[in-house]
């Protein structure tokens, strides 16, 4: 019997690779399809004596064995967890009435959503219980946990070393595989704090090979400022290491021929937001990682998203529009010397497209409107949890909701509303929480609290899929329609010729008496 365990992740050192006997590990994977790959590969690379079973939680285990026939474990116990607390709570029972598990590598495969009753207190009791019990019976166990809600687990465990031997995190940023060993303990030591990129094909996951980007020699352009003219707000070029150029159209092409240069764009509008990320990501993609890249924000322009896009594309310091020029020169200085270390896709279309998720703005169908949140939740390569809000408004009585929708004025592309049982449901994309109340003044003509009685808010990935998951349910829509129907309730009244009245004469009875007299 091995006194440890292999990964089975390829070029990877062993550093980071092996599992000690006993042990706890834990790997969090965002998407399930990954922790599948991940979970597949580490079975596969097993010898065939080695003792283990596979514990999976919301898929059959057949499934996943479909292709790993004639690879791995010669006997391969299987079992079953359900998604509940208590099978946790008892699985190290279950086990010891199930099979023998000493020497044994048991791998459990689970969604996030299995811990997400746990409390941080109660989270610490279960690990410590399991690190007693493998302990005992002298076993390995791994954990590869997946999908919505692993950060709030990562959370929970980031200061659980006591108890785990191990903890990594395998995710995307943008198309980019990274594997994060926050710490690993094996037999020769503890390896902490790591970044591994990875690459993915039919036989699982490998290192990617590290394209280092060495810097011309022939020229040392560390001091210079390459920048669009008015940043400098009509003021000369500040000293000779200074250089102004007419539009960021001339200062890009310059800076193709730039090594570590500082280059500064001006930004007026929102409409040059586009041009501006191309010409940054094709900077960063053609002159590496020593060119430092900043936008100047001349005129309130940039959203939230925009900002996003334009650091993703490979800019180093976005520079808001109220920052004087004093202080802009400070945070220039404050970058001097650093090496961009984010990965910049080489297509700009797949940032474009994730990044910028919703081409859509105003009222929506419901059926649509649930649509188009579900897939800005389902894409990996937003933050988690910063997505967006939505809230749902009742309006105040007497008052229906479709006639507050005449004062809702959506602006913003991302921005959508439906009608459902007589609320306003609004979808306010990169929207955060502490600006929502903000946002609704803005996109109400009339004081959101003058129009509207109450208000129910979601703002965490999970919630708000749960909530558009029970509004997509048969029947759970009142008071809606497509929007033919809703054109035509709200605007037949407004467009309706009303006939005019034509006064008629009345006479009054004054009340006379019966003889005539008054």
């Amino acid at each position: 019997m091995p006194r440890s365990f292999t990964l089975g992740v390829r070029k990877i050192w062993d550093e980071l690779a092996v599992m000690q006997a006993p042990g706890f590990y834990w790997v969090n994977i965002e998407r399930q399809i990954d922790a599948n790959l991940f979970c597949q590969q580490l079975i596969r690379n097993q010898p065939e004596n080695t003792r283990a079973a596979l514990i999976c939680s919301g898929l059959k285990p057949e499934k996943l064995l479909a292709s790993l026939v004639g690879y791995g474990p010669n006997k391969l116990p299987l079992f079953t967890l359900p998604a509940q607390r208590k099978a946790l709570l008892h699985l190290t029972h279950d086990l010891m009435r199930s099979l023998r598990p000493q020497q044994r590598l048991f791998i459990l495969l689970a969604p996030a959503s299995l811990w997400q009753t746990f409390t941080g207190e109660e989270m610490q009791q279960w690990l410590q219980h399991i690190q007693q019990w493998l302990g005992e019976q002298n076993c390995t166990l791994i954990v590869i946990c997946h999908s919505a809600g692993i950060n709030k687990v990562k959370n929970q465990l980031v200061s659980q070393h006591r108890y785990l031997q191990g903890l990594a995190c395998l995710q995307w940023q943008q198309d980019n595989a990274q594997y994060v060993v926050s710490w690993w303990s094996t037999e020769k030591g503890v390896t902490a704090n790591q970044l591994v990129l990875l690459k993915a094909d039919e036989q699982g996951w490998s290192m990617a090979d590290e394209v280092q980007q060495a810097l011309p020699p022939s020229r040392n352009d560390e001091h210079l400022y390459l920048a669009e003219t008015t940043i400098l707000e009509g003021a000369p070029p500040l000293s000779t290491n200074w250089q102004l150029f007419d539009s960021n159209a001339v200062l890009a092409q310059r800076a193709i021929n730039a090594h570590t240069a500082t280059l500064i764009f001006a930004l007026d509008q929102s409409e040059q937001i586009d041009d501006l990320a191309h010409q940054i990501h094709n900077i960063r993609r053609q002159r590496g990682d020593a060119i430092k890249i900043v936008v100047r924000e001349m005129n309130a322009s940039l959203r939230y998203s925009d900002e996003r896009l334009l650091l993703a594309c490979g800019a180093n310091l976005i520079v808001p529009h109220i920052a004087p020029l004093s202080r802009f020169l400070t945070m220039l200085e404050g970058i001097q010397g650093q090496r961009f270390s984010r990965h910049v896709p080489q297509d700009i279309n797949t940032l474009l497209e994730a990044l910028r998720p919703l081409q859509l703005k105003g009222y929506l169908p419901p059926a649509e409107f649930c649509h188009s949140v579900l897939q800005l939740m389902n894409n990996t390569l937003l933050p988690e949890n910063g997505k967006g809000v939505m809230v749902a408004l009742r309006a105040v009585p007497g008052l229906q909701a479709r006639q507050a929708l005449t004062l809702c004025h959506l602006r913003r592309y991302g921005d959508v509303v439906t009608v459902a049982d007589n609320h306003l449901v609004l979808f306010l994309s990169t929207c955060r929480i502490n600006d929502l109340d903000t946002a609704l003044n803005y996109i109400f003509r009339l004081p959101a609290a003058e129009v509207f009685s109450n208000q129910r808010v979601w703002y965490q990935d999970q919630a708000i899929i749960a909530e558009i998951n029970r509004m997509n349910t048969p029947n759970a829509w009142q008071m809606t329609g497509d929007k033919k129907s809703y054109t035509q309730e709200v605007d037949a009244p407004e467009q309706a010729e009303v006939s005019r009245r034509i006064p008629v004469p009345l006479a009054l009875d004054v009340g006379q008496n019966k003889d005539g007299t008054q």
